[in-house]
């Protein structure tokens, strides 16, 4: 079971992890493992973020699912690794999630983790946010380390249903972004924008988001069908 303690670093760590990822622990791991070793050799991580898989990327995207609500759909934009739509996935298994990612090497990387960690409430699309638009009405958006908020908000504001949530994980720039971005904001009508922490006792600063509400949409978009779509 403690295969990946090894990128812990800490006996905190481990003990936060047993506490975040519950019963969903080794499939957790088996991840971990996969992106120290097939992430950093196909350039999706760095090699000098295998040792601290765990504290920054992993339990700091696990806390997110503090602000989801039960049963959302929801979809990741710029997916990337799969951080944090699949630790989302692993955490809470009543999510239903999209890994909207436009590289084909990413996307094949995606497909394999889905694949390989057993994930049924997963799919994976390769496009970008803009092509997608109409085929989305979802309740949450997430994003991390994809583009300032300025430009994220174009991308995302229009996949979410009016009440929808835009979730962004951000550093010590959100309030500067949050700022620069409110223009952006309140041309979409936005219900709220605001700074939110979450995991606070378990990440260390707690994870910053940037929580968008979204307003009324001009013209309400269908849905995205179930299908996985396969890179090829």
């Amino acid at each position: 079971m403690f295969a990946a303690w090894v990128f812990c670093g800490t006996i905190r760590t481990v003990g936060i992890a047993l506490e975040v990822f519950g019963d969903a622990l080794p499939v957790a791991e088996r991840y971990a493992e996969f992106l120290a070793g097939a992430g950093v050799e196909r350039g999706l991580i760095g090699p000098r973020e295998a040792d601290r898989l765990w504290e920054r990327h992993l339990i700091n995207c696990a806390v997110v699912a503090e602000a989801v609500p039960q049963g959302a759909n929801v979809v990741d934009i710029g997916s990337g690794a799969g951080l944090p739509g699949i630790v989302l996935a692993i955490v809470r298994p009543d999510l239903t999630i999209t890994l909207l990612e436009p590289l084909l090497r990413r996307t094949r990387f995606l497909d394999e983790a889905v694949e390989m960690l057993k994930l049924p409430n997963v799919e994976v699309r390769r496009a970008r946010a803009e092509e997608v638009a109409k085929e989305f009405a979802v309740d949450v958006a997430t994003a991390r380390a994809v583009a300032p908020l300025e430009r994220l908000a174009k991308w995302a504001l229009p996949l979410l249903r009016p009440g929808g949530e835009l979730l962004a994980l951000k550093g010590e720039r959100a309030a500067g972004e949050l700022d620069e971005a409110r223009p952006v904001l309140e041309r979409f009508g936005v219900r709220t924008a605001e700074l939110r922490q979450v995991g606070r006792g378990k990440v260390d600063p707690p994870t910053t988001l940037v929580r968008v509400v979204a307003g009324r949409v001009e013209r309400p978009p269908r849905r995205a069908k179930g299908s996985r779509k396969r890179s090829s």
